[in-house]
């Protein structure tokens, strides 16, 4: 049996441990300058004024509905196929989120039907999702809002670097959201997060609230919690950050090899990359109708695969209980039956990357 390929694996090297390694040793470990200083990075790489560094993406959502006044009673609209940490952060501040299916060739909120979705119940907030990497369709997104005056919150958990019309994920709604979890385009050595904005009184309400509610006279002037983001993991982070366009170049010279070489697999649904977009790939996710099949087949070649998500996000029992009634799904539905994702990260070699396609190629019968 070769050596396994996995479906995702982190880079850590000599800088990364030298970072964590001198920021350990500075007996500062929260609240100081290297959180600082990687918050005033990654909002220059976004585009945006702020960024607030916190302990995860999980936590960045959280704060960033709270932040732009979302609260018990709202209305979200969600997309039905994203990760559960999209949805229970809504669930946590008593708000109710409204599911909308997904667009099954790009993976991320159907246009048509968010606008069936908002007319139908006047959404205080919208929750896009650059599922996998690619960027939602913004501009109907921000089309709608507008119309019902609701907060656009973005989740680019999995997005970092990735392009809509020219402008940075995280810069394109009211507030974007980053998680740093170990297998995302980059991290800080363990779970961080960060949310960006160009509005000054959510970035205060932010920092107030990943602190305990403080301010900076030391007062508590709000009820929060402890989000913060401690300085080795933004230490790790910044020297994260400087690899990332890079990073991201690999995974897109990846996707293009996949393409090239899987593009004629008719048993194989490939993702589609939106025109006016960067998708950077978090996630190489295509579509097959024998997964459990394909994926012994691949598992035989050495080659990891996974699906994400196996369930959809209105389907999980923790949020079941907070609905009146099973959303109208379809698209979402059909799509974590057939959802199946390949080994992809920069670290991949060509080599590896053939293997994989040689592997598919194989389990389907088509010639190389």
């Amino acid at each position: 049996m070769p050596d396994q390929i996995p479906v995702a694996q982190p880079a850590v090297d000599d800088a990364m441990v030298e970072a964590a390694t001198a920021a350990l040793r500075s007996g500062r470990h929260v609240k100081g300058p290297r959180a600082e200083a990687f918050e005033a990075a990654f909002a220059e790489f976004c585009g945006t004024e702020h960024a607030v560094a916190v302990s995860s993406g999980t936590a960045a959502l959280l704060l960033a509905l709270r932040s732009a006044g979302v609260g018990a009673g709202d209305t979200v609209l969600v997309p039905g196929h994203t990760f559960f940490a999209t949805v229970s952060p809504v669930l946590s501040l008593d708000a109710e989120p409204q599911f909308v299916d997904v667009d099954p060739e790009t993976y991320t909120m159907d246009p048509d039907a968010l606008a069936i979705a908002a007319a139908d119940c006047d959404p205080d907030a919208i929750l896009p999702v650059h599922l996998y990497g690619q960027p939602a369709a913004m501009d109907t997104i921000h089309t709608v809002a507008d119309a019902h005056d609701a907060v656009v919150v973005e989740d680019a958990c999995q997005a970092h670097g990735a392009t809509y019309r020219g402008e940075r994920a995280g810069s394109l709604g009211d507030v974007g959201c980053f998680s740093f979890y170990p297998t995302k385009n980059m991290t800080v050595g363990g779970d961080g997060g960060m949310l960006v904005t160009d509005d000054g009184d959510i970035a205060e309400c932010a920092r107030h609230l990943r602190n305990h509610g403080r301010d900076a006279s030391g007062e508590h002037v709000a009820l929060g919690l402890n989000y913060r983001l401690d300085e080795m993991g933004a230490a790790v982070g910044r020297e994260q950050l400087a690899h990332l366009p890079a990073w991201n170049a690999r995974r897109r010279e990846v996707a293009a090899h996949y393409r090239e070489r899987l593009g004629d697999v008719e048993a194989v649904s490939l993702p589609t990359e939106r025109a006016d977009a960067e998708h950077v790939y978090h996630l190489y996710v295509a579509q097959v109708d024998d997964r459990p099949a394909f994926r012994d087949a691949l598992d035989d070649h050495g080659v990891d695969t996974g699906v994400h998500y196996p369930t959809p996000a209105h389907r999980h029992e923790a949020v079941r209980e907070h609905l009146d009634a099973t959303p109208d799904l379809p698209a979402t539905e059909r799509l974590v039956e057939r959802i199946v994702s390949l080994p992809m990260h920069p670290g991949l070699g060509d080599a590896e990357v053939e293997r994989v396609c040689a592997a598919v190629r194989e389990h389907y019968g088509v010639a190389r």
